[in-house]
């Protein structure tokens, strides 16, 4: 295998955005090293996205940190290098406040602050060592614009702290040539959208054909991103006109989504 293609990690890579990120950049020659839970899934994922050698995943828990050495370290081993970090893995609930349990409480705070952590500090390690790097994080836009419609406190917490946190990260890694940046998107068409609109229409009391109808009428566009068209705000800040872009969270939700 060259290791003179660039390599991209992608963390979430067996569903949604992560999988649609993962055939964006495969199909733009990268190689790609994607993380997710299960195994199974990624065999399913490199089976559909047909890469061959070009995509290996690594299967585990990315809030542990012995996970997230692992993926870097695949990616560096079996490719070379580090170019792009996409930290995608997350998970949403959108309830009331008073609801969420101490389980559901610790499961965010495992996988949206400590997967997307200790998955940067492997590799911008790597980065730092070769004076360059992207790193993109996946948040949401209802952390930057909150809905009372849409009761997710832990999701403005703590995707909204990341929208905040490339701010400083950038500012700490811009020495190094490494570029942070997030994307924040909207409602996108996924497995995890359709579990929040099946809890969205069980918290109003509506059939689930209703909620979608209702949920596309606010957006300007009139219906769901894409997967692949989330690789879009993504190519955009990886291309050479967003060299010099860094610490900025892009809103991607085909305008305001107010439901």
């Amino acid at each position: 295998m060259s290791k003179h293609s660039k390599t991209a990690v992608i963390t979430g890579a067996s569903s949604g955005i992560g999988l649609g990120l993962a055939e964006a950049f495969l199909a733009a020659g990268y190689n790609v090293v994607g993380g997710a839970r299960s195994e199974e899934r990624l065999e399913a994922a490199a089976k559909q996205l047909g890469a061959g050698e070009r995509f290996v995943g690594v299967a585990g828990d990315a809030a542990l940190p012995e996970t997230a050495k692992r993926l870097i370290d695949t990616a560096v081993r079996r490719f070379g290098q580090v170019d792009v970090l996409v930290n995608n893995a997350g998970i949403f609930a959108a309830k009331p406040f008073t609801e969420f349990t101490p389980q559901e409480v610790e499961q965010q705070i495992a996988t949206n602050l400590k997967g997307v952590l200790y998955t940067t500090q492997e590799a911008a390690r790597q980065m730092i060592l070769r004076k360059r790097g992207r790193i993109i994080n996946i948040t949401a836009s209802l952390a930057m614009q909150p809905s009372s419609q849409v009761p997710a406190l832990l999701a403005v917490l703590l995707k909204g702290g990341w929208n905040e946190g490339v701010r400083a990260l950038a500012l700490e890694l811009a020495p190094h040539g490494i570029t942070v940046n997030a994307v924040a998107p909207g409602i996108v068409d996924t497995p995890m959208q359709d579990i929040v609109l099946e809890g969205m229409a069980k918290l109003r009391g509506m059939e689930l054909s209703a909620m979608n109808e209702a949920r596309n009428k606010t957006v300007p566009l009139g219906r769901p991103a894409r997967p692949e068209e989330c690789a879009g705000a993504i190519w955009f800040l990886l291309s050479d006109e967003a060299s010099y872009m860094t610490g900025q969270a892009v809103n991607f939700t085909g305008g305001l989504v107010t439901w």
